[in-house]
Formats: C-alpha cells, structure tokens, sequence
C-alpha cells in the first residue's frame, strides 16, 4: 500500500506541487528517500526518526521508501520534513490515510517533534487554495499563509498537534492573517535645506516610476533625498502587496506574517555580488533587484558597482522580471522597481571645485562616468546634477513642500494613472506605457511636435530616448492635473534628460 501527502517545490515565486509517496515493504530496515532531494531533504530522514521516537512512535521493521514526485524536479529545503511525516503516519495507521490526500503540508521538524518556520508558506498557500487542499504549517508561518484567504490554513506547534487534529482529539482552529503595517519614515523632505530641482525631480520619478540619477560632489545630500524618497510613494495596492510578499516570504523577510503596505526600499552596498543584486546562488534565490519589486532600488555610489552587475539591470529595466539561469535552475522573479543611482562627478568626488579636485581633473570625470555605458544611462529618464550646498544656507528655516504634501500630489498621479491604465494589466504607471497606448496618452499638439522632434534631432535622441521623454511629460502633465501634454510639460522632461553631458 502506498499513502500520500502533498507538498511544493519553489521555482521563483512559483510553488509546484509535489506528491510525496510513503511505501513500507518486507526487507532489511532501511529509511530511503528518492526523487532528487537535496541534503537537506536526504536528513529528513533523521529528524523524522527523532521526532516520531520522541511521541514513543517506533518505526516497523521493515524497508521505508519515500518517493517525492515528480522525480526529476529538484528537492530543496528542509520544509519537507512534515509531508514525509505524515505520509509515514498514515502508511502507519495513526492518522487517516484520506485526510492526508487532502493537504499540503511544509514545515521543518526539531528531533522533539516541535515545527519549525520555514520560508515560502505565502505562495505554498497559493498553491494549496488552487488545489483546493488545506494547508498544513508551523505555527510561526500561520500569520503569513492565512493572507490567502482561498486557502484554508491549519498551524501548529508540534507534530503531535497535527496528530490530534487529523484523529480528531483536539481539532486546530484556522490561521488568522498579520497584521498590516505602514512603516512610518519619519524623514521629511522640508530636512533637506535646498534642491529645489532635485526634489521636483524626485516627485516627478515617485509619480510616474521613472529611473533617475544624482551626480553630485560628496555630502550635497543625495543619499538624504533618496532616503526621504519612501515617505511620498503611495501605500501599495493589495494586489501588489501580495506581489511583494511572495518574493519576501521566499526571502524569510515577513515578520511575525505580516504584510507590509509601505513599498520596498533596498539599498545594498557596492560590493555586492552578482547573485546578491540580481539573484542565484544555492536554490537560485530572488536578488536585491527582485525584493525592490514594486518599490525603489537605491545603489549609491553608481560607477563603483561591478561592470557586470550594472549590465544585468538593462533587462529588467526594460521587461519588469529578471531570468535567473544556472546549470541546475531556470527561475523568474518579478522585478519592476524605480532605480534611484547616485554619482559622485569623479574618482576623488570634487571635479567641480578647483580648489580640491585632483590633478587628473577634468579627465578623471569622463573616465569615472564612463563606466557607465551608454545603453544603461539611455535607460535613466531624470538626471540631474545636485550642487553643494553653501553653509550659509545650513542655518536658513526648512523650506519647501513637507513629505505629505508631496506625497498627496503624488498618490494623486498614481489614481490618474491608475484610472487611465484600469484595462490594461500589464501596464500600472507612465513608466510602463508603450506603443498605441503612448501615443494614446501623449498626443501632442503641432507646437509641442515641432519642439520635441527638435530636441531629437539636435540632442541625438535614440528612440528609447525619445519616449521616455514623452512618459515623462505625461506624468508631468499629470502632476499639474492637465488632460494633455503640452510644450511646457516636454520642456521640463527634456531639460532632465539633457541635464548632464552624458549619453542620451
């Protein structure tokens, strides 16, 4: 006789489901497990052995077989402890062989039989609610899982409490969801004394998800703008809260299963890896890139990332998801963020000062900013030079919009958008808008016309170029609530892209 559980393997944010086989036959004693596990999921075997010995449960002596279908799908984690559980359990007789069939369990045994959390309970709740299964989880995961509100989600404490509940001793009460949260930034634009452009700059790129870049001498402030960018981007919707959180919960990033409604704001250092900024490693694990989805990726000090590192940003720039390939994995993760890099001018960081700049001056500039090629910068839609500050200026009264002013306008523009892409899922902002649907929202009059093929002409716009001007107007336009792109409007997107001599 063989009994079933069922459990996920994740591919990226995908859980694809697993069917683990439990077969007792005569035989010397042996506990095998096949179907191209992992380390981790080959130890099973002692854990469960443990575990089982520890509520006086004493396996047969026979031979024990555990098949994890399909076989060719690699196995990793150690969330496979629980099905393997419970499909010996039932090939034992102690819990129903049926009510077994009935679920998808993960979760990863101590040797006392108590549940340990283990990562990926949102999507495996995914998977379980279109299998129409119950969900089976530690404790811990239970908040997480829960926001799935298809699935019916069971959490326990130890193993023994799954016993009870299947015999139907003490049946376990469904999972109640976290809490939503709003991290709250307590940094106010109004600190930034100055940058009145900058600023402009950065409404305009929250409002729309558009690309930009800083380059300016150390301590001008780039670092505090990007910082206080969080507090003006509207809350995520639920549709891209869940998005986000799937790639968290694979990350182990959820605490205490809540789910978070502020936008992601990553900002890893400049010596990250490859893997590290765009994903792979051991399981091919989502990168910084795929945590950012939906949020903002922040990589100060631009030109000191690997070569390597900023060409792989061209492609999820463009497409929203990153393909992760290995010699033992192919994923996908999502990855539609809003890049904010920023720059020093050169090496030493004071180009623009000849009181301090090295003697490689102006040379150094050109060299330090080519490192960035020309196919990346095209991608950037606002760039702007952020100048230092006079100290006499450190001393004036804060000046300027505060962050919720800012942000009210912005979350304004986001609902235009929203509104104006309601029919078209693909596409959720300006940034997104492409072919007949641009030049649906960014018909322009004779003047305006005439202006931008102008500037094309004169500039060398390539084609990208060329509409990520348009996408930044019509956000423009949207943020002083005009229906229609007019020539003002262009003249603004067009002097931050021409802003800094550097590659169109």
């Amino acid at each position: 006789m063989v009994t079933r559980a069922y459990t996920v393997a994740f591919e990226g944010v995908d859980a694809r489901p697993v069917e683990v086989q439990c077969a007792l036959s005569p035989g010397m004693p042996s506990f095998a497990i096949v179907g191209l596990p992992d380390k981790a999921v080959s130890e099973a075997r002692e854990r469960v052995r443990a575990a089982l010995a520890a509520m006086s449960i004493a396996l047969p002596s026979k031979k024990i077989t555990i098949n994890l279908s399909p076989a060719d799908l690699p196995k990793e984690g150690s969330h496979f402890d629980l099905p393997i559980a419970l499909a010996l359990l039932a090939a034992l007789d102690i819990i129903p062989a049926e009510e077994v069939e009935g679920t998808v369990a993960l979760g990863e045994l101590s040797l006392d039989g108590s549940l340990v959390p283990v990562i990926g309970a949102l999507p495996a709740a995914m998977a379980a609610a279109d299998d129409d299964r119950i969900l089976v989880c530690p404790s811990a995961c239970g908040a997480e899982a829960a926001w799935v509100t298809a699935a019916h989600v069971i959490a326990a404490r130890s193993l023994a409490a799954v016993i009870q509940h299947f015999t139907g001793q003490s049946p376990l009460p469904p999972a109640i969801p976290g809490e939503v949260t709003t991290d709250p930034t307590g940094r106010d634009l109004r600190d930034v004394k100055g940058q009145e452009r900058a600023k402009r700059a950065l409404e305009i790129a929250a409002a729309g998800r558009h690309h930009m870049m800083m380059i300016g001498s150390p301590g001008a402030g780039k670092s505090m703008l990007a910082a206080r960018l969080p507090g003006i981007l509207p809350p995520l919707s639920p549709l891209e809260a869940l998005e986000t959180s799937m790639i968290h919960s694979l990350s182990g990033l959820l605490n205490e299963g809540g789910i978070s409604r502020t936008r992601p704001f990553r900002e890893p250092h400049h010596t990250a890896s490859m893997p590290a900024i765009v994903g792979g490693g051991r399981g091919a694990k989502p990168g910084e890139i795929s945590l950012a989805h939906n949020g903002v990726l922040f990589l100060d000090e631009f030109p000191e990332f690997s070569r390597n590192v900023l060409e792989t940003l061209r492609q999820p720039i463009e497409t929203g998801e990153v393909v992760v390939a290995r010699a033992n994995a192919h994923v996908k993760y999502p990855s539609r963020f809003m890049l904010v890099a920023a720059a020093n001018p050169c090496k030493c960081g004071y180009l623009t000062d000849a009181n301090r700049a090295c003697n490689r001056a102006p040379g150094c500039g050109a060299d330090y900013i080519g490192r960035i090629s020309g196919p990346l910068m095209d991608r950037i839609d606002l760039r702007i030079e952020v100048p230092p500050v006079a100290y006499s200026d450190l001393d004036l009264p804060d000046s300027g919009d505060s962050t919720a002013t800012v942000a009210a306008r912005v979350t304004a523009a986001r609902d235009l958008q929203a509104a104006r892409f309601a029919d078209t899922p693909a596409m959720r902002v300006n940034a997104d808008a492409e072919g007949a649907m641009l030049e649906q929202i960014t018909t322009l009059d004779s003047e305006g016309r005439e202006f931008l093929v102008k500037v094309a002409e004169r500039f060398g716009l390539s084609a990208r170029g060329y509409h990520r001007v348009l996408r930044v107007a019509r956000t423009i336009a949207d943020l002083d609530g005009a229906e229609h792109v007019r020539k003002p409007h262009l003249a603004e997107a067009v002097s931050y892209r021409l802003a800094l001599s550097i590659p169109n």
